[in-house]
């Protein structure tokens, strides 16, 4: 991406308004992948007044629906188009795999398809019976307004995708700012969005760090709702900021995920095989930095010296380096901030008596892994216990720990011992099990012998400390609304209540 250039207000596109710029780092050799525009708070001010301009006078909010979801198509249609491009950035910004990339690039293309079905499809609002011919009574969904959506490193353009499909379909108009880490596939988003006809000063983005960028969002008064997914300090600062006026706040803050496997699921060579895969698929996917990461292993005692075993010997195999290279399996981490943070994680478990079974350690340089990226090696920690700070916080790097249980109650209790219920898994041949598990485990999305799918027509979002609200799904949707009851006398006549 040449230019800095990466803000957009009102439909035009500029830097910042105090000439600041920002370098982004390639997280493979640390090398300088792009400059943009480093907006500070008079840039968040300027893209809240287009915004509210736009919903305030402008047409999108009441665009008819079949138009806004025709607009939303021509959106996945030309992701599709621009496919492999995207996919590249999004390797290059955040170290994932291009086949990652390639991933996500499909399933923001689900999303906005999503989105455009799912208001299509609804009717002109749900008629409340009032009991009397002479009244018609409806309950109706309208735009919530304007929309401050703040989005993390990790999954940049997926999690900007989660937020803005809604909030257009919905009607409303958006500001939206990215990580400062990994802004380079949301300023291609908007670009695609611009393409697409969307009327100016409805799509604004402003790129530069949470403060004072989207510390000013959450407090701005003209804000209507605040729709934030990142860590737990950063959201209480959200909601902090948004509660004097007031608005609507939607939380997503990540988790503490359990992957629990019963001994039955190892019964047979094949089962046994397939729960080691999703582990690994569970724990080191993205080097784990995945909010919905299988980083805690609850595994039956009976099969955890056999499952960790060879859990730690595939581990070891996994191809660690550049995302665009052939071959590669796991890239490096984001930033530099993000390897120190895994590597303290680390040192701070086995001081704690953990054991150290794989990786632990930055690997060494090759020809697809740069000494100066961000690399390290897959790691698995046995012996691990809920007292130890590896298994308590939110790590987001590629750890695995392990604990293990003898009964289902422990299991349960130890995959609920977290104040982050955002998803977990079950792995077992017993249905009945299977369903008494999921349904004693507090976490928003549990799947049973499977782990990472999502659809778009589900919800997500976590119970506790994961967050408020939900993404995806009818509620998904429902974040950006108003609900409004309009109650209509067909036969008005005095009521003589006061006598005078």
């Amino acid at each position: 991406m040449s230019g800095v250039e990466t803000i957009h207000v009102d439909g035009v596109w500029r830097g910042a308004a105090s000439g600041d710029r920002r370098e982004v780092l390639d997280p493979a050799d640390a090398k300088v992948l792009a400059v943009v525009a480093e907006g500070g708070a008079a840039d968040a001010d300027a893209a809240v007044a287009a915004a509210r301009r736009a919903f305030d006078d402008g047409p999108w909010p009441r665009t008819p629906v079949a138009e806004r979801a025709a607009l939303l198509r021509r959106v996945a249609d030309l992701l599709q188009r621009d496919r492999e491009e995207i996919a590249l950035v999004e390797s290059r910004d955040t170290g994932k795999t291009l086949e990652e990339g390639r991933v996500d690039v499909d399933d923001v293309t689900n999303a906005f398809r999503y989105f455009a079905d799912l208001v299509v499809a609804e009717g002109g609002g749900r008629v409340v019976d009032a009991g009397s011919d002479t009244v018609h009574s409806v309950v109706v969904h309208e735009p919530v307004g304007v929309c401050a959506l703040i989005t993390p490193w990790n999954y940049p353009l997926l999690q900007a995708s989660w937020k803005i499909a809604p909030a257009l379909a919905a009607g409303n108009t958006f500001v939206v700012k990215p990580s400062e880490i990994t802004p380079l596939s949301t300023v291609r988003l908007i670009r695609l969005l611009v393409e697409a006809g969307l009327p100016a000063g409805v799509a604004n983005i402003v790129t530069g760090p949470g403060d004072p960028v989207g510390a000013r969002f959450s407090e701005h008064p003209d804000v209507d709702l605040v729709s934030f997914t990142g860590g737990l300090a950063s959201g209480t600062r959200v909601m902090a900021a948004a509660a004097p006026t007031v608005k609507k706040v939607a939380l997503e803050l990540g988790g503490k995920n359990p992957n629990v496997v019963f001994a039955d699921a190892c019964a047979t060579d094949e089962g046994f095989d397939t729960a080691v895969d999703q582990a690994l698929n569970a724990a080191f996917i993205h080097s784990g930095q995945v909010c919905s990461a299988g980083s805690r292993l609850i595994v039956e005692e009976s099969v955890r010296d056999r499952f960790v075993t060879e859990l730690a010997r595939r581990a070891e195999k996994i191809r660690l380096g550049r995302g665009t290279e052939p071959g590669v399996e796991c890239g490096p981490l984001v930033s530099a901030a993000q390897l120190a943070k895994t590597e303290a994680y680390v040192a701070s478990a086995l001081a704690e008596g953990a054991v150290l079974r794989c990786g632990g350690a930055r690997p060494e340089p090759s020809e697809t892994r740069p000494a100066t990226g961000y690399f390290y090696e897959p790691t698995v920690l046995d012996r691990c216990n809920r007292g130890m700070r590896v298994v308590r916080e939110e790590t987001f790097g590629p750890i695995l720990t392990v604990e293990t249980f003898r009964t289902e109650d422990e299991a349960v209790a130890l995959a609920n011992d977290t104040e982050c219920g955002l998803a977990g898994a079950v792995w077992t041949r017993d249905a009945g099990r299977a369903r008494r598990v999921a349904g004693r485990l507090r976490h928003g999305t549990v799947w049973i012998n499977d782990f990472h799918p999502y659809l778009p027509q589900a919800e997500w979002g976590g119970f506790g400390k994961s967050g408020t609200g939900r993404e995806l799904g009818p509620a998904g949707l429902a974040e950006y609304r108003e609900t409004k009851h309009v109650y209509q006398n067909l036969a008005p006549a005095p009521v003589r209540w006061f006598a005078g």
